[in-house]
């Protein structure tokens, strides 16, 4: 099932982070904030202003989770030489750079989250995430 709904939201649980650059490249990643229950290596939805990818949760170099990518699928996310990254664009259409804020939304814990500005608001779709066995079964086709 799918809901829609908005950032402001009492169901969306929103966190600040600062958009950070990997290593000496242009390169963006927003850090995942501590409250959120994200592990380096989960494969989720990601959400840039509405319009959503997914991601494969990377390890910043301290060893804490970061996002540093937003692929067309599950597959693309996991092997990102393959596939387009969405992210650097975004950030550089919407006008964010290195140390500039970004609100980290939590749509679906563990699922979907969503990067958006802060002061703009977004309205999600709330997609469950799939059962334990279905969410085996996709990953097993995806890889």
């Amino acid at each position: 099932m799918s809901d829609r709904v908005p950032s402001d939201s009492d169901a969306v649980d929103t966190h600040r982070a600062h958009v950070e650059t990997v290593g000496r490249t242009a390169r963006p990643r927003v850090p995942v904030p501590e409250a959120i229950d994200l592990a380096v290596g989960d494969v989720i939805r990601l959400s840039l202003e509405g319009d959503t990818y997914h991601t494969q949760i990377a390890e910043a170099l301290d060893g804490t989770p970061d996002i540093r990518g937003a692929f067309a699928n599950a597959r693309l996310a996991r092997t990102p030489n393959e596939g387009e990254d969405h992210l650097r664009p975004w950030t550089e259409a919407v006008g964010l750079s290195a140390g500039d804020p970004v609100l980290v939304d939590v749509v679906t814990p563990g699922f979907k989250i969503g990067l958006r500005r802060p002061g703009e608001r977004v309205v999600y779709e709330a997609t469950d995430a799939p059962s334990g066995s279905l969410a085996d079964i996709a990953r097993d086709l995806d890889g």
